[in-house]
């Protein structure tokens, strides 16, 4: 015996969420039916409320509320140094070390031909643009270990050459096939560190 339609229907659209599976979908969506209408409410009104409020920073592509961020406005900050990460949420796990006191920007994705994703499809052409702008010192690819990562960073890497900007990746203190989202502080100080030159 399954479940109503409508639990089943709300169990499917949990699992869906990454990082969430099957079970944990159930107990999810099952804990929500018994909880008051107060929590539901909460929840709805904060997914609403994020999808509306937030926003990617026209500088860095990074998560927030006003144009340009919060990173990027502060005058603290390197802009000398652009870190590149394939998503917003790599700039907060990255932040989360407190090693890095330059600007980032993100790509919003990576060179995956059997998805469809190109060149094109990323925020390349506005890196381009910002290191002929803005002339910095050194560009560090910090991006994932895994094959479409390091296909990514080789070509981004071959279109900043001709521009005379120092690049330079981040160490492999990450294992192989894992996303920076996954890696903890003391593994991306590290790899941070012992970043070289490409």
């Amino acid at each position: 015996m399954d479940y109503p339609k409508p639990i089943q229907n709300l169990i499917d659209r949990f699992s869906r969420l990454p990082g969430i599976g099957k079970r944990s979908a159930e107990r999810i969506a099952l804990h929500l039916l018994k909880s008051g209408d107060d929590l539901n409410r909460q929840l709805a009104q904060a997914i609403t409320d994020a999808r509306a409020r937030m926003r990617h920073c026209s500088r860095c592509g990074g998560y927030t509320e006003q144009d340009p961020c919060a990173i990027c406005s502060a005058p603290s900050r390197d802009a000398s140094v652009i870190c590149v990460v394939e998503g917003p949420n790599d700039i907060l796990t990255l932040e989360r070390t407190g090693s890095f006191r330059g600007v980032y920007h993100a790509l919003m994705g990576r060179i995956s031909p059997l998805n469809g994703i190109g060149p094109e499809q990323l925020r390349l052409a506005d890196l381009l643009e910002r290191v002929h702008r803005d002339k910095p010192t050194e560009i560090i690819l910090a991006l994932g270990a895994d094959v479409e990562s390091e296909a990514t960073a080789h070509y981004v890497a071959e279109q900043l050459k001709p521009l005379g900007v120092v690049v330079s990746r981040i160490g492999m203190g990450l294992s192989a096939g894992s996303a920076l989202d996954s890696a903890d502080e003391v593994t991306l100080s590290r790899a941070l560190e012992g970043r070289r030159k490409l």
